[in-house]
């Protein structure tokens, strides 16, 4: 698989990466908004180890509302 430059890539492809740029980081902010916003006992775990597993692109996020929640 090359690599391409943002400028060589088309126009669709660029919304494309956009929006799922987008997804991302709201699934993230999400996830650490609730975590932060739930008490520790209502959690899978630690809260900070959850911090860190949503950090793993769309993965932790997804992860941590189905399964890091109680």
């Amino acid at each position: 698989m090359s690599s391409q430059a943002l400028t060589e890539m088309s126009t669709p492809t660029k919304v494309l990466l956009g929006a799922l740029a987008a997804v991302q980081v709201g699934l993230l902010g999400a996830a650490h908004w609730d975590i932060s916003h739930r008490d520790p006992e209502e959690l899978r775990g630690s809260p900070m180890a959850w911090r860190a597993i949503t950090l793993l692109n769309f993965v932790g996020p997804i992860a941590y509302f189905l399964r890091g929640r109680k």
